[in-house]
């Protein structure tokens, strides 16, 4: 990795206070420990993308995509909603991609995960995230694919993991993820 710590923009695609998919990222985020920084992007105060922004950004919207351009990779920590992605994610990855040309995922490396408690977990919402992200220019890692089912007390508020096979394979995610992002930055 040529750079030290890369930093990697966090993208949860649930505004619910106490998202199991938030837990989810402060979890990784606390296995990576100093070999990254996790920026965590605001997407709740966003309006809905209107394709008159292209001339005119709002101010909170040019904000979302200095932000994630300030950042070396991306990293989207999605639940699934109807078996797809949420609208709030998409919105924000519709209003950062904009105007065509001036994406702010272009070329940045990027890995998908979620939770839910769900038998089939969020699957279906990171194949369709999968799906945009090629769109976007977005080189991600392909494995390994990570769908965590949540349990109440998965993810304790101190970010730890309270599942040692959960704890396992998250921390093998962040390695190989962490390894993918070297490959670019």
């Amino acid at each position: 990795m040529s750079k030290q710590r890369p930093v990697i923009a966090v993208l949860v695609g649930s505004l619910r206070k106490g998202s199991f998919n938030k837990q989810l990222a402060r979890a990784l985020e606390k296995i990576a420990g100093d070999r990254a920084e996790f920026r965590h992007i605001g997407i709740a105060d966003l309006p809905l993308y209107n394709q008159d922004f292209d001339t005119d950004y709002p101010p909170v919207c040019k904000r979302l995509k200095d932000e994630i351009n300030g950042c070396d990779a991306v990293l989207f920590v999605t639940p699934e909603y109807n078996r797809s992605i949420p609208g709030v994610l998409k919105n924000a990855i519709d209003i950062a991609s904009r105007p065509y040309g001036h994406s702010a995922f272009s070329g940045k490396p990027g890995a998908v995960i979620g939770t839910s408690a769900g038998a089939m977990s969020t699957a279906l919402a990171q194949q369709h995230l999968r799906n945009v992200c090629v769109f976007l220019d977005v080189p991600l890692l392909q494995q390994p694919e990570a769908f965590v089912r949540y349990k109440e007390g998965l993810f304790p508020e101190d970010g730890s993991v309270t599942d040692e096979s959960v704890r396992k394979f998250l921390g093998n995610f962040i390695d190989k993820y962490l390894q993918w992002v070297g490959k670019f930055v």
